[in-house]
């Protein structure tokens, strides 16, 4: 094994701004702290494919989080944490004392006595989730800063309101492997489109984590959706200014079939309109039961009327040479499997399921990145420290 190329990569980038520093959106990093996370999954993978620990703690705790269920993203945290040696321990707000009014402060600090990383999944409403990890960021830090906390933990954003990064990081690290390279991105067409569920609610954050991240890397975005499905303003504001920085295309359509055409990547994902998001946020937080239920009935019809909004065999013979790499966070709604209708047909989702399934096997090298770039301050040093002692992770009997 030789990992050195990314040793070296990583030496030669500017990243010093990221050690014990927290990842909650992608447009807060850097060009050189977004490549520093992609060099470092790699080469974590690359480790331990070659069956080599790649452990940088002998003790210590990871905490997460969930304020919305998870199956991937959970499960990826607690695969990141044990891949560089910290035990998880999972807070139930239900069985803590945040149930009766703890505040922010107080159980930041309580959980961080011995926690090296804080993992938060908070994307239920809107204007609450980002700004709660900021809290718990903050709080933390005037806990080191006052010498309560002997360690300032890290605090990695597993889903918000507004961004995904461990989605999109993922997303974006298959997508570079599957084209070959980061260099060969340059013009390529990705289609991030909305697509009909038979939920309602769905976070905005994997669609705004894709446009905010995609358009830096000089490919031609498109955002398609119904009328009525649009995004948070300024995320769109991100992608504009990123294709054109990085002279690539941001494109909004209110046509699936425009978005699928000649695509080179289609990414077909339900999401809730941003404005009725905004109501649900403030009707949950008057109480009012009555207004919810009359909110989901409301966007239940409406999605309804979009059903032909479905990633089909049709629409991906649209595709470039018919053939398009097909995207999904999952869980997919999945037409005649999961539902009646839904998202995409079956036979599409059938076609690309290991290409999904490889697609959700980097959030946990990215997680792990996110975690080592924020805790280790001369990251490229400790991977060859890594790569030296070459620690067997499994003891393999040949015989």
């Amino acid at each position: 094994m030789d990992i050195k190329t990314y040793i070296d990569k990583l030496a030669n980038l500017k990243i010093d701004k990221m050690y014990q520093n927290d990842f909650l959106l992608t447009w807060e990093k850097t060009d050189d702290e977004i490549e520093a996370v992609f060099t470092v999954a790699d080469a974590l993978r690359k480790l331990r494919e070659n069956n080599v620990s790649a452990k940088v703690f002998d003790s210590g705790l990871a905490v997460s989080l969930f304020r919305d269920n998870s199956t991937r993203t959970r499960f990826s945290f607690a695969s990141a944490s044990n891949l560089l040696g910290l035990a998880v321990q999972d807070l139930d707000e239900g069985k803590s004392q945040i149930a009766h009014g703890e505040t922010v402060r107080e159980t930041a600090n309580m959980v961080s006595f011995m926690a090296d990383v804080i993992g938060i999944r908070d994307d239920m409403y809107i204007g609450k989730g980002n700004t709660y990890m900021r809290e718990v960021a903050h709080a933390v830090q005037q806990g080191f800063d006052d010498g309560v906390l002997e360690q300032r933990p890290t605090i990695v954003n597993l889903q918000c309101d507004i961004d995904h990064p461990t989605q999109s990081m993922a997303d974006m690290l298959h997508i570079i492997h599957h084209f070959g390279g980061v260099e060969n991105l340059k013009g390529k067409k990705i289609a991030m489109s909305w697509a009909y569920s038979p939920s309602y609610g769905k976070p905005l954050s994997v669609p705004q984590g894709v446009i905010g991240l995609m358009t830096r890397f000089g490919m031609d975005v498109t955002l398609a959706h119904p009328e009525g499905y649009e995004v948070m303003s300024d995320t769109i504001k991100v992608a504009q200014d990123n294709a054109v920085k990085h002279g690539g295309k941001f494109i909004k359509t209110n046509d699936m079939a425009e978005a699928f055409k000649d695509a080179d990547i289609v990414y077909p994902k339900s999401w809730a309109p941003y404005a009725a998001m905004e109501k649900r946020t403030i009707l949950y937080g008057n109480g009012d039961d009555a207004g919810i239920k009359a909110l989901e009935k409301e966007l239940l019809a409406h999605n309804a009327s979009h059903k032909d909004w479905e990633c089909t065999e049709e629409l991906m013979k649209l595709t470039r040479g018919g053939n398009a790499l097909y995207m999904h966070c999952l869980p997919a709604d999945i037409t005649g499997i999961s539902c009646e209708e839904g998202e995409v047909a079956a036979s599409v989702f059938d076609r690309y399921r290991d290409p999904l399934y490889k697609e959700a096997g980097f959030k946990p090298y990215i997680i792990a990145a996110m975690m080592f770039l924020a805790k280790c301050k001369n990251p490229s040093a400790i991977l060859e420290m890594i790569a030296k002692r070459g620690h067997v992770r499994q003891m393999i009997n040949d015989k």
